[in-house]
Protein backbone atom coordinates (compact mmCIF):
# COMPACT_ATOMS: atom_id res chain seq x y z
CA UNK A 1 0.00 0.00 0.00
CA UNK A 2 1.49 3.52 -0.76
CA UNK A 3 0.76 6.75 0.79
CA UNK A 4 -1.53 7.53 -2.15
CA UNK A 5 -3.93 4.65 -0.84
CA UNK A 6 -4.28 5.92 2.32
CA UNK A 7 -7.56 7.30 3.94
CA UNK A 8 -6.58 9.75 6.32
CA UNK A 9 -9.46 12.06 6.75
CA UNK A 10 -7.73 14.22 9.61
CA UNK A 11 -6.20 17.80 8.11
CA UNK A 12 -2.57 18.26 8.59
CA UNK A 13 -1.55 20.61 11.70
CA UNK A 14 1.15 22.45 10.81
CA UNK A 15 2.54 26.26 11.51
CA UNK A 16 1.24 28.62 8.74
CA UNK A 17 4.53 29.86 8.22
CA UNK A 18 6.12 25.95 8.16
CA UNK A 19 7.23 26.86 4.28
CA UNK A 20 9.64 29.91 5.66
CA UNK A 21 10.37 28.98 9.02
CA UNK A 22 9.94 24.76 9.33
CA UNK A 23 10.20 22.11 9.74
CA UNK A 24 11.30 21.87 5.90
CA UNK A 25 10.95 19.64 3.34
CA UNK A 26 13.78 18.83 1.31
CA UNK A 27 12.50 21.35 -1.46
CA UNK A 28 12.49 23.93 0.78
CA UNK A 29 15.88 23.67 2.27
CA UNK A 30 18.70 25.85 1.61
CA UNK A 31 21.61 24.25 -0.43
CA UNK A 32 23.80 26.41 0.70
CA UNK A 33 24.11 25.57 4.39
CA UNK A 34 25.85 22.90 5.89
CA UNK A 35 23.96 19.86 7.09
CA UNK A 36 24.49 16.99 8.56
CA UNK A 37 22.91 14.23 6.20
CA UNK A 38 21.26 11.27 8.59
CA UNK A 39 19.06 10.23 6.39
CA UNK A 40 15.53 10.85 6.52
CA UNK A 41 16.46 14.00 8.01
CA UNK A 42 19.28 16.83 7.96
CA UNK A 43 20.55 18.35 11.42
CA UNK A 44 22.02 22.17 10.88
CA UNK A 45 25.09 22.19 13.42
CA UNK A 46 24.87 25.08 15.53
CA UNK A 47 27.10 25.90 18.84
CA UNK A 48 26.89 23.58 22.02
CA UNK A 49 24.79 21.27 20.06
CA UNK A 50 24.74 17.40 20.74
CA UNK A 51 24.08 14.93 18.39
CA UNK A 52 22.71 11.06 19.58
CA UNK A 53 21.56 8.69 17.27
CA UNK A 54 19.26 5.96 19.45
CA UNK A 55 19.65 2.36 17.52
CA UNK A 56 17.33 -0.74 17.76
CA UNK A 57 19.35 -3.19 19.76
CA UNK A 58 19.08 -6.50 17.46
CA UNK A 59 18.53 -5.04 14.19
CA UNK A 60 21.00 -1.66 14.95
CA UNK A 61 18.62 0.06 12.69
CA UNK A 62 18.41 4.02 13.72
CA UNK A 63 15.33 4.55 15.24
CA UNK A 64 15.63 8.62 16.29
CA UNK A 65 17.99 11.60 16.30
CA UNK A 66 18.54 12.97 19.93
CA UNK A 67 19.65 16.36 19.76
CA UNK A 68 21.06 17.87 23.47
CA UNK A 69 21.44 22.03 23.69
CA UNK A 70 22.13 23.27 26.70
CA UNK A 71 19.92 21.44 29.41
CA UNK A 72 17.06 20.43 26.98
CA UNK A 73 16.56 17.46 24.78
CA UNK A 74 15.35 17.10 21.66
CA UNK A 75 13.65 13.33 20.12
CA UNK A 76 12.89 13.54 16.63
CA UNK A 77 11.65 10.86 13.84
CA UNK A 78 9.92 11.60 10.46
CA UNK A 79 7.44 9.21 9.37
CA UNK A 80 5.93 8.76 5.50
CA UNK A 81 2.21 10.65 5.77
CA UNK A 82 -0.23 11.08 2.92
CA UNK A 83 0.11 13.75 0.57
CA UNK A 84 -3.20 15.82 1.61
CA UNK A 85 -4.02 14.70 5.29
CA UNK A 86 -1.96 14.40 8.50
CA UNK A 87 -1.10 12.32 10.96
CA UNK A 88 -0.76 14.30 14.07
CA UNK A 89 -4.16 14.52 15.46
CA UNK A 90 -4.35 11.10 15.40
CA UNK A 91 -0.36 9.99 16.91
CA UNK A 92 -1.22 12.90 19.43
CA UNK A 93 -4.32 10.63 21.17
CA UNK A 94 -2.37 7.94 20.54
CA UNK A 95 0.82 8.84 22.60
CA UNK A 96 -1.97 10.27 25.54
CA UNK A 97 -3.59 6.65 25.71
CA UNK A 98 0.26 5.61 26.12
CA UNK A 99 0.93 7.78 28.64
CA UNK A 100 -2.27 7.14 30.58
CA UNK A 101 -1.93 3.67 30.92
CA UNK A 102 1.45 3.78 32.55
CA UNK A 103 0.16 5.77 34.87
CA UNK A 104 0.98 9.52 34.02
CA UNK A 105 -1.31 12.56 33.36
CA UNK A 106 -1.25 14.40 29.86
CA UNK A 107 -3.31 17.72 28.74
CA UNK A 108 -3.18 19.17 25.28
CA UNK A 109 -2.03 22.77 25.30
CA UNK A 110 -1.11 25.16 22.13
CA UNK A 111 2.39 25.65 21.52
CA UNK A 112 4.45 27.50 19.26
CA UNK A 113 4.19 24.43 16.64
CA UNK A 114 0.38 24.09 17.04
CA UNK A 115 -1.54 21.53 19.59
CA UNK A 116 0.57 19.90 21.56
CA UNK A 117 0.61 17.07 24.23
CA UNK A 118 2.05 17.91 27.48
CA UNK A 119 2.60 14.82 29.52
CA UNK A 120 3.69 14.15 33.33
CA UNK A 121 5.36 9.98 32.73
CA UNK A 122 6.65 8.18 36.51
CA UNK A 123 9.87 6.92 36.02
CA UNK A 124 11.79 5.32 38.68
CA UNK A 125 14.19 7.32 40.09
CA UNK A 126 16.77 4.53 41.57
CA UNK A 127 16.28 1.07 43.80
CA UNK A 128 13.98 1.64 46.55
CA UNK A 129 13.39 4.72 45.70
CA UNK A 130 9.40 6.02 44.61
CA UNK A 131 8.77 6.30 40.93
CA UNK A 132 9.55 10.35 39.75
CA UNK A 133 7.29 12.51 37.12
CA UNK A 134 9.30 13.24 34.37
CA UNK A 135 7.61 16.45 32.37
CA UNK A 136 7.45 15.80 28.58
CA UNK A 137 6.53 17.80 25.57
CA UNK A 138 5.33 15.80 22.29
CA UNK A 139 5.66 18.16 19.28
CA UNK A 140 4.39 17.45 15.94
CA UNK A 141 4.32 18.83 12.29
CA UNK A 142 2.50 17.20 9.38
CA UNK A 143 4.58 18.08 6.11
CA UNK A 144 4.09 17.32 2.55
CA UNK A 145 3.96 13.67 2.53
CA UNK A 146 5.88 13.13 6.10
CA UNK A 147 5.22 13.74 9.30
CA UNK A 148 8.10 15.14 11.93
CA UNK A 149 7.49 14.11 15.53
CA UNK A 150 9.17 15.75 18.72
CA UNK A 151 9.92 15.02 22.34
CA UNK A 152 11.02 17.64 24.27
CA UNK A 153 12.48 17.41 27.85
CA UNK A 154 14.86 18.72 30.31
CA UNK A 155 14.27 22.67 30.47
CA UNK A 156 12.67 22.78 27.35
CA UNK A 157 10.12 21.20 28.65
CA UNK A 158 9.28 23.23 31.95
CA UNK A 159 10.95 26.55 31.03
CA UNK A 160 9.26 29.14 28.50
CA UNK A 161 12.81 30.59 27.18
CA UNK A 162 14.54 26.72 26.87
CA UNK A 163 11.26 25.58 25.20
CA UNK A 164 10.89 28.43 22.54
CA UNK A 165 14.69 27.56 21.59
CA UNK A 166 13.93 23.73 21.43
CA UNK A 167 11.06 24.85 19.18
CA UNK A 168 13.30 26.78 17.14
CA UNK A 169 15.84 24.01 16.52
CA UNK A 170 12.91 21.48 15.71
CA UNK A 171 12.30 23.98 13.23
CA UNK A 172 15.55 24.09 11.52
CA UNK A 173 15.49 20.38 10.70
CA UNK A 174 14.75 19.29 7.25
CA UNK A 175 12.96 16.33 5.99
CA UNK A 176 14.03 14.20 3.31
CA UNK A 177 10.92 11.88 2.57
CA UNK A 178 12.18 10.25 -0.95
CA UNK A 179 10.09 9.62 -3.48
CA UNK A 180 9.62 5.37 -2.79
CA UNK A 181 6.12 4.85 -2.25
CA UNK A 182 5.91 4.12 2.06
CA UNK A 183 2.84 3.21 3.80
CA UNK A 184 1.72 5.96 6.21
CA UNK A 185 3.65 5.83 9.72
CA UNK A 186 6.59 4.24 8.39
CA UNK A 187 9.71 5.73 9.78
CA UNK A 188 11.70 7.13 7.13
CA UNK A 189 15.09 5.33 6.99
CA UNK A 190 18.00 6.96 8.95
CA UNK A 191 21.36 6.50 8.78
CA UNK A 192 24.57 7.47 10.86
CA UNK A 193 26.09 10.22 9.19
CA UNK A 194 28.91 9.16 6.59
CA UNK A 195 31.93 8.02 8.07
CA UNK A 196 30.85 7.57 11.42
CA UNK A 197 30.09 4.74 13.18
CA UNK A 198 28.08 4.01 16.19
CA UNK A 199 30.18 3.10 20.17
CA UNK A 200 28.18 0.35 22.18
CA UNK A 201 25.68 2.80 23.23
CA UNK A 202 24.63 3.77 20.07
CA UNK A 203 26.06 7.30 19.87
CA UNK A 204 26.88 9.19 17.20
CA UNK A 205 28.53 12.66 16.81
CA UNK A 206 29.01 15.87 18.74
CA UNK A 207 29.30 18.65 17.21
CA UNK A 208 29.36 22.36 17.02
CA UNK A 209 31.24 22.24 20.47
Amino acid sequence: MSDEDFDEPFEKSAPEDREVNGPFDESEANPVRPYVDLGGVRILPREGLGLRLEVEEGTGRVVAVGLDFADSSLQVQPFAAPRSSGLWHEIREQLNQQVLAQGGTTRVVEGGLGPELLAQIPTQAGPGQPPVARIARFVGVDGPRWFLRGVISGEGAVDPRAGAAMEELFRSVVVVRGTAPMPPRDLIPLHMPQGTVADADGLGPAFGA
